[in-house]
């Protein structure tokens, strides 16, 4: 890495500190959607700003060394097909596309609602993956002056 690429000394020591607090805030809501306000898409927002907030400090060299973006592509497509698999089980053993077949715990309890938190994981996921990477790839683009 060379001294150039990113931002300043202070920027980097503020977000190789914060980062790992946003990633934990953004996972806090994505579990516990079904209980307060959150969910899996402002959980996704909140973890694909923590990769943001690394792309911005250190450069795009830094954040390809540091994550490997082939393989957040392959998270992003599997969740997806995750969520489906979730809603056809819902079909086979709830008798609708995602119908609850997850028993529901003790109300107020974390694995209280069923399919909920299951689907929040997955949809915080594919939120996350799918805007860092728009991020990701439209950070790489060139534009051409002139026109």
């Amino acid at each position: 890495m060379r001294q150039n690429d990113g931002m300043t000394l202070i920027v980097k020591t503020v977000t190789r500190i914060s980062v790992w607090m946003i990633l934990l805030y953004g996972i806090y809501i994505i579990f516990h959607g079904h209980l307060s306000p959150g969910g899996g898409f402002a959980g996704g927002v909140i973890i694909a700003l923590a990769f943001l907030n690394v792309m911005l400090a250190y450069g795009r060299k830094f954040t390809s060394d540091w994550l490997n973006i082939s393989f957040l592509h392959d998270v992003e497509a599997a969740s997806a097909t995750l969520f489906l698999v979730i809603g056809i089980l819902g079909v086979s053993l709830g008798g609708a596309f995602l119908a609850n077949f997850i028993t529901k715990g003790e109300l107020f309890a974390l694995l209280s609602a069923g399919t909920i938190l299951p689907l929040n994981i997955v949809i915080g996921i594919k939120v996350g993956m799918s805007l860092f990477l728009v991020v990701w790839v439209l950070a790489g683009s060139k534009t051409v002056k002139g026109e």
